[in-house]
């Protein structure tokens, strides 16, 4: 009577540990679950922010890039205003010299 009373008692522990064992098992699987779920979620509002934050970069840089065109362009045209009226200057200059020159040499 004694051996049927010990394995009873080893049958229904081996039960419980089993149940447990499975119940673990289950509970592991939801959390590997759950983890998923929020690295997905996570990684999808990070490539958000991401393509977000470059299409703000860019149109920050194509703004400025503008701005530093129209400025060269100002200034390219101050130069070349300045080139033209020193050439006109230079020029007159040295008519006048030849002019003076040509007429010492008659």
């Amino acid at each position: 009577m004694r051996f049927r009373f010990t394995a009873s008692v080893a049958a229904v522990l081996l039960a419980a540990v089993s149940a447990m064992y499975t119940q673990v098992a289950t509970d592991t699987k939801k959390a590997a679950d759950a983890t998923g779920n929020a690295t997905k979620t996570a990684a999808k509002d990070t490539g958000h922010a991401t393509k977000t934050a470059a299409k703000d970069t860019a149109h920050t840089t194509e703004k400025a890039a503008d701005k530093t065109a129209d400025a060269s362009k100002g200034a390219a045209k101050k130069t070349g205003h300045g080139i033209s009226k020193g050439v006109k200057t230079v020029g007159h200059g040295v008519k006048k010299g030849a002019d003076k020159t040509a007429d010492k040499m008659k």
